[in-house]
């Protein structure tokens, strides 16, 4: 146990050191697709990956309390194993996002399966803001970031329109998140991150792409009245 405890320190804080190693992702350059989309709709307005910083800083308190004071606790190792594996690839993720788009989607959703498997182990009775809460900010951001990912390849290859990409992720993300927050409901924090994303997706396209902003603006009440009421529920 303490070595994986140990292990997921190490990739931890490799993960937050990337930014600072690495050049920075500012989404996906449009000049690397056969059809030029200056801005994808599935995208959320910049503000919304300022939540990184809170990600980075809870990650690296969980994981040097983990290892520091629950190296062997059981409820803790058990989500070690997948959590190490989302934020090992997350170290690297920067690196291969610059210049290869279908590469880091499959790496990020990837990132996602292992964040939302080690969230829904995670035992939301035992320590909950140093254990559940962490991995629930980051399985819910990655939820929303693949979805973004994948509609911005399908985009800009021309699978599908812009529109069509950004309702299709858009349902994607809502279907994923509604069933993991109803399978958490002790935990909000988890559908607060989707709906956050949401939110930042409803501000770049409002009076730009109205289809869009609606929809995502849709699934915003839906997430609230899904953690509302599984919450209430739970207690």
């Amino acid at each position: 146990m303490k070595i994986r405890a140990l292990i997921l320190l190490i990739v931890t804080l490799a993960f937050g050191a990337a930014p600072f190693v690495t050049e920075p992702f500012r989404g996906y350059d449009p000049a690397m697709f056969p059809v030029l989309i200056a801005r994808p709709s599935i995208q959320p307005a910049g503000y919304a990956f300022a939540i990184w910083s809170v990600i980075y800083l809870w990650l690296i308190t969980h994981a040097v309390f983990g290892l520091w004071k629950r190296a062997t606790n059981p409820a803790w190792d058990r989500t070690r194993l997948p959590l190490s594996l989302a934020i090992g690839i997350g170290a690297v993720w920067l690196g291969i996002a610059n210049g290869y788009p279908i590469l880091a989607t499959v790496t990020i959703c990837i990132m996602m399966a292992s964040a939302v498997l080690a969230f829904l182990w995670a035992d939301v009775d035992v320590d909950r803001w140093l254990l559940a809460a962490p991995t629930a900010i980051f399985a819910g951001w990655l939820s929303a970031a693949a979805a973004v990912s994948l509609g911005v390849v399908l985009a800009g290859y021309g699978w599908l329109s812009d529109t069509v990409s950004a309702v299709t992720m858009l349902g994607v993300v809502l279907a994923i998140a509604v069933n993991v927050q109803m399978r958490r409901p002790q935990m909000p924090v988890y559908g607060m991150t989707v709906i956050w994303a949401l939110a930042g997706v409803v501000a770049v396209n409002w009076g730009i792409n109205p289809v869009v902003a609606t929809i995502a603006a849709s699934g915003i009440v839906i997430m609230v009245l899904t953690v509302a009421t599984t919450f209430r529920r739970s207690h």
